[in-house]
């Protein structure tokens, strides 16, 4: 390593799915924020999948951008040349330090390893994953939690949790609260707005959204329970309309067989990137009562889009909504009740929806990648 130069990080960006879901949005955002900064704060190396390699090459022309192996694209085979191949790629690229941004990392790497750690859910809800999943990331978090030079992780509960459960050394952890982009998240036009509702078949109907992976842990089955007792006895009752990705909850099948037939709930899975603004924003209130939270990403980039936001306050929520969002339990009776107050006041949906738009703000990647550019040098150092 020579002295007085930037700290030379490799990004293993292998991990990314296609769906740009939240570790997606994580690592897009991230290596945004890092382009601004290279050269003088930092030299990059990315190695993502072939089918990144033309997006990661636009976003970071100062930057070398690497190809992985192909086969890399199915998870057994990523994790096994996550052990062998990535050490030897770090060596080859000359990395100081090498960045594992979701959970895992080499056990030998041949430099300092810096990995993110999303969330401890996984020891705080272990009912809400099947048994091979909790497994393995409860063994990828410990081992991350001891082989890493630093951990970074994306709010202060997060790192409280790992400290009070697994007695992670805190001097070794660094937060880096996740930003939004705030071209792509922003207060939708009215024409965006009746856009997205033309292509739902909402036009002219009223609607509540949920945009986030049907995993259990983000509590959709109570939600649909709570909606229906908000609503069914209104006159011109606001849809349901719940998207994003199938994940693996079939109490949702089993919630969404109880909704009494003149009522509307709509699951159009995932939403093109452009359409979300006036998804968002175009709701009366986006619903998130979610079970556990390692930051929130979903209500924030709600707050961006001026939605008046409704979630929990559970590990993460709160330092992320503040005081710009409403708050509820996870109990579908409590959901219902503070979902009905929303719905009749209109005054204070406007009021959340300009504190969450302002309060969006202040989280940028810019900021996010700052924390890791230091934690870096620090790994380096």
């Amino acid at each position: 390593m020579t002295a007085g130069r930037p700290p030379r990080v490799l990004v293993d960006a292998t991990s990314v799915p296609a769906d740009r879901g939240g570790v997606g949005r994580y690592v897009d955002g991230l290596l945004g924020a890092l382009g601004k900064v290279i050269g003088s704060d930092l030299e990059l190396a990315v190695v993502g999948l072939r089918t990144d390699l033309e997006r990661y090459t636009r976003m970071l022309p100062a930057a070398e951008i690497i190809a992985a192996p192909t086969a890399v694209a199915h998870r057994p085979a990523r994790l096994a040349w996550e052990q062998t191949g990535l050490p030897l790629l770090a060596q080859q690229v000359g990395a100081d330090v090498l960045h594992s941004p979701f959970y895992t990392c080499p056990l030998r790497a041949g430099c300092p390893v810096t990995v993110t750690v999303h969330d401890a859910t996984f020891f705080t809800e272990p009912e809400h994953y099947d048994k091979s999943r909790r497994t393995f990331f409860r063994s990828a978090i410990k081992t991350s939690l001891r082989r890493a030079a630093r951990v970074i992780v994306p709010s202060k509960a997060t790192r409280d949790e790992l400290i009070r459960l697994l007695d992670a050394d805190p001097t070794r952890i660094d937060v880096a609260y996740h930003g939004v982009d705030h071209a792509a998240f922003h207060a939708p036009s009215d024409e965006e707005k009746a856009r997205v509702a033309a292509r739902l078949g909402l036009a002219g109907t009223s609607y509540v959204a949920f945009l986030g992976a049907k995993e259990p842990r983000k509590n959709v089955p109570n939600l649909v329970r709570g909606w229906v007792r908000a609503v069914q006895d209104r006159e011109n009752p606001p849809a349901l309309v719940v998207a994003g990705g199938q994940g693996h909850d079939d109490e949702i099948d089993r919630a969404v067989a109880e909704v009494p037939a003149h009522l509307r709930l709509l699951r159009p899975g995932y939403l093109r990137y452009a359409d979300l603004p006036g998804f968002l924003g175009g709701a009366l209130v986006a619903a998130y009562p979610s079970y556990g939270e390692g930051f929130g990403l979903p209500i924030l980039e709600a707050m961006a889009c001026a939605a008046p936001v409704l979630t929990t306050p559970r590990l993460s929520l709160p330092e992320v909504g503040g005081d710009a969002v409403a708050y509820t339990s996870e109990d579908p009776d409590q959901i219902a009740t503070d979902l009905a107050l929303l719905l009749d006041d209109e005054a204070r949906r406007l009021t959340l929806a300009k504190a969450g738009f302002d309060r969006a703000k202040e989280f940028t990647w810019e900021t996010s990648a700052e924390v890791h550019v230091a934690a870096w040098s620090r790994a380096r150092a």
